[in-house]
């Protein structure tokens, strides 16, 4: 694929490429600017090939996402899994109209694959290959996710409906 193709698709998928990375960055506009500028550059560098065009949206969503990932190692910003796993048994209170903050209390899979279904209208398999994980493990990711969300919302509900 010669370099006009490939930025023809970066075009193409631009606004949901940055959608991606700014929810990949947890909502930080300008860390979402950086590293989509860096996946970008990876990609017209001949650093990551995309070898099927039919797939191009799931082929940048994951470099997007390594890109990310690499830049918080870097920083020293990932936690490890005992530390970071938070089932959400105690919700402090949250706007009903907030679901953006309601996404960020999900855990990071969940928030990931949710993410990529609802928000980028892929199919759980899609970002099953995004997250390079098992379209099993990608499912339940998403219906457990489908559920803490649905929690949250109701738990908010009530909050607000018994504070007024």
């Amino acid at each position: 694929m010669n370099r006009t193709e490939l930025e023809h698709i970066l075009k193409q998928l631009h606004r949901d490429a940055y959608i991606w990375a700014r929810q990949c960055c947890q909502f930080d506009d300008e860390l979402a600017k950086d590293m989509l500028q860096q996946s970008y550059l990876k990609i017209l560098e001949g650093k990551a090939k995309l070898k099927d065009p039919k797939k191009a949206k799931t082929w940048l969503f994951s470099i997007i996402r390594y890109t990310i990932i690499d830049e918080y190692r870097k920083a020293g910003k990932v936690v490890p899994l005992e530390e970071s796993y938070d089932p959400i048994d105690t919700i402090e209170e949250v706007d009903s109209t907030d679901y953006e903050g309601m996404i960020k209390k999900l855990p990071e899979m969940q928030r990931e694959v949710i993410m990529a279904v609802f928000y980028h209208q892929m199919t759980i398999a899609e970002s099953a290959e995004i997250l390079q994980i098992n379209v099993g493990t990608a499912r339940t990711h998403y219906e457990r996710g489908k559920k803490k969300l649905k929690e949250l919302i109701q738990k908010s509900q009530l909050i607000e409906q018994n504070g007024k």
